[in-house]
């Protein structure tokens, strides 16, 4: 059993939905508490009335020595990724909350996702949190001792990290984090507040959520599982373009693209070690009397068919690459927040097999320009993003030139987080992250510095001694999650909005690039063979056909972010002319079709093409509530 046990001055939570069928019905009203201690419980497959017991006295002795008479009871599963069954935890929290000794004892809903808001006091006892294990294996609370020999080495591994916030400079100056001037690097300060605060929990909703049903991308899917989204045809057409760029870039640097399972046994030898060393937040499946996980990256299968090559050191480094859609990832409910975190993603996600860490940093070099040629290619310039590096302080001191020069070439400053020792399977880590107007942060491009997995995988090459040996791996996503692209360029899109500029996608990506409107049916011939010139140079047109004032159908235009409008009179259908409204510059200009499909054939150049993902005609288009 794992408690994280926080002293709230407040804490307001509401019921949004069941997670399981044999959760209770239960009216869905928010509920404040005041001076309330927060008991967070994940009960784990093994436990039992006895383990409720030590932690009943543990919460109790808690409640004597801070002195606060309230405690909740928050049924929490996203501390721990063995889970007893939902029947016995229930019974297990229901003994739990009778058996605490306090004036007042009450508890959450058990099986329900719920959205909170909470404020925990700055006292030294207002957080911690404790590990109850079968009886002799010795609990651990974090502060008061370490884990015992037979705890797992990510809990005796982690309770030692100890890791240091720098911002480093463009010139190769390293200062303190907390003494940095951020007044002119505001997005930088709230990278640093959000890193370093360790929450991911949403605390507002982003403004990518409505615009993300406003035009028609993607929407939340009440039949599923939370942060499973249902994309729409605009939705699906926008992300097909970025999976098709992005897999065309990673493929033209050199590597080759592979496809691997999304299931993985969670006993074989490999996942064993990984889960054991990195408890992760996996969706499980039963099946034949075997266990299985759900993916939460492609580095599971790369790795086995690496383990499976007969490498040389002249084949170093081998580049193996794939775009899973999907990568799942079971999130707390709370982080779950349109397209910024989801428990199903679609990943491009790139490994380089190198001999060693020289070859490593020398390969991430490249990987680094392609990741910012990527990122500016999308539509993100460099100011759109703040970017952060985690090593451990052994590889600053041996690679310091190869840091400075990174952060050179950003050619702004880079928060940093250093680590006394090595605790994950990377020594080196680097990450283009964008920050909302909520605060929150979000990773797109990153790549990794991994001296761990080859030996885990039984990855092999031979050098040139003749020696096996395993290699260095490095983990590179030149983009981040397709859908936290979207998600960026949404919120970009709505924050340039706030400075007057229209809110656009870039027009590679706009689901309808030119709308053509005739003023009456008589005219709807011209439309068509203006819409078939534009198709047939691959540019997407449509026309809106309905019946419908100009002005409606111009305005409609307009919500849907639609770069280029014809609209279509007497005149241009006699003429053989056309009159173009630009969206972003609000001009019309009299020109020919020839004329216009040059103009976008340049903005859009080296990027692909996919036709319309709807009927031509708005009319023949059903509308889809949202």
């Amino acid at each position: 059993m794992r408690i994280l046990q926080l002293h709230c001055e407040q804490i307001e939570y509401t019921p949004i939905s069941k997670e399981i069928s044999s959760a209770k019905d239960i009216q869905k009203e928010a509920k404040t508490l005041d001076n309330v201690i927060v008991a967070f419980t994940a009960v784990e497959a093994g436990d039992d009335s006895g383990i409720v017991r030590r932690a009943a006295a543990d919460i109790s002795s808690s409640v004597k020595k801070i002195g606060c008479s309230h405690v909740l009871v928050y049924p929490y599963a996203h501390l721990s990724s063995n889970l007893a069954p939902p029947n016995t935890a229930q019974d297990l929290l229901a003994q739990l909350e009778s058996s605490i000794d306090a004036d007042k004892v009450s508890s959450s809903p058990f099986g329900w996702t719920k959205s909170y808001t909470i404020s925990v006091k700055g006292h030294p006892l207002a957080e911690s949190l404790r590990v109850f294990g079968p009886e002799g294996s010795g609990d651990v609370a974090n502060g008061d001792a370490e884990p015992d020999d037979d705890a797992p080495e990510a809990l005796k591994s982690e309770s030692r990290l100890e890791s240091t916030w720098y911002v480093l400079g463009p010139d190769g100056t390293l200062t303190d984090a907390e003494k940095f001037d951020f007044d002119n690097h505001k997005q930088l300060r709230r990278l640093f507040k959000h890193e370093s605060s360790g929450t991911r929990s949403a605390d507002e909703i982003p403004q990518h959520v409505s615009l993300m049903k406003k035009i028609g991308i993607a929407d939340y899917e009440s039949a599923s599982d939370s942060g499973n989204m249902r994309f729409f045809p605009n939705g699906r057409l926008i992300k097909s373009l970025l999976e098709r760029y992005i897999t065309d870039r990673v493929c033209a640097y050199g590597a080759s693209e592979v496809e691997t399972p999304i299931m993985y046994d969670t006993e074989h030898p490999s996942m064993k070690s990984y889960f054991d060393r990195f408890p992760a937040r996996q969706y499980t499946i039963d099946s034949e009397g075997r266990q299985f996980f759900l993916r939460f990256a492609a580095c599971f299968g790369q790795f086995l068919i690496a383990a499976h090559a007969q490498l040389s050191h002249h084949n170093l480094p081998y580049r193996l690459y794939e775009l899973t859609r999907y990568s799942f990832r079971r999130e707390q409910s709370g982080e779950l927040v349109g397209l910024r975190r989801l428990r199903a993603f679609t990943m491009p996600d790139c490994h380089a097999f190198c001999t060693d860490v020289d070859q490593a940093v020398t390969e991430l070099g490249r990987r680094f320009e392609l990741s910012r040629s990527v990122i500016g290619d999308i539509g993100l310039s460099e100011s759109d993003y703040e970017m952060s590096i985690r090593l451990t302080r052994q590889f600053y001191d041996e690679n310091t030139q190869m840091v400075h020069d990174m952060a050179k070439k950003h050619n702004r400053p880079i928060l940093v987080e250093m680590w006394t020792e090595r605790f994950f399977y990377f020594v080196f880590k680097w990450e283009f992250n964008y920050v909302d107007d909520t605060g929150k942060a979000s990773a797109l491009s990153t790549d990794q510095i991994d001296v761990e997995n080859g030996k885990r995988y039984g990855i092999k090459f031979v050098d040139s001694e003749g020696q096996y040996r395993h290699p260095v791996i490095l983990h590179n996503s030149p983009s981040g999650a397709i859908e936290r692209v979207i998600y960026a360029l949404l919120e970009n899109a709505a924050r340039s909005s706030k400075t007057g500029t229209k809110p656009a996608l870039p027009l590679w990506l706009s689901p309808t690039q030119v709308r053509i409107i005739p003023l009456a049916n008589e005219f709807l011939d011209r439309a068509q063979q203006i819409a078939d010139e534009l198709t047939g140079a691959n540019v997407r047109a449509d026309i809106d056909d309905r019946n419908e004032s100009v002005g409606k159908r111009i305005r409609q235009a307009e919500k849907e972010w639609i770069h280029y409008v014809i609209v279509i009179g007497k005149s241009e259908a006699e003429s053989g002319n056309i009159s173009v409204r630009e969206r972003l510059t609000d001009k019309t200009t009299e020109t020919d079709t020839a004329s216009l499909i040059q103009t976008i054939a340049q903005a859009t150049a080296n990027m692909p093409y996919i036709a319309l993902n709807a009927p031509r005609l708005l009319s023949a288009r059903p509308q889809i509530m949202i």
